[in-house]
């Protein structure tokens, strides 16, 4: 995932892109990077028979090593991943945050 390709997809430009998340006080590098570790939270919380590794979670969703990935995941949400997996939170039901098309204009 990548801001070329949120934007083409949704056919603006990328200045454009760039200038709808500065005006939600974010950017689109973070926005992207909350929501792959979102993902990987709900994947993590995820009950099932197979348990999926920290290191398989985070290189399924695009995260250049295991460290790199605890890292950032300690920093967003307080707990490692493995401690989050362990807890077994249930989060995966929760309700996707905002998506990119809701900062679009309507019309």
């Amino acid at each position: 995932l990548s801001p070329e390709r949120i934007a083409r997809q949704h056919h603006i430009s990328v200045r454009y892109l760039h200038r709808l998340f500065e005006s939600e006080g974010t950017t689109v590098g973070r926005y992207i990077r909350q929501r792959r570790l979102e993902q990987c939270g709900r994947e993590l919380a995820r009950r099932s028979r197979v348990v999926p590794t920290v290191s398989a979670v985070a290189q399924r969703w695009g995260f250049v090593s295991p460290a790199h990935f605890s890292r950032a995941f300690r920093a967003a949400y307080g707990v490692s991943p493995r401690e989050w997996r362990d807890l077994r939170t249930g989060w995966e039901d929760l309700a996707l945050p905002q998506t990119v098309t809701d900062l679009l204009p309507s019309g």
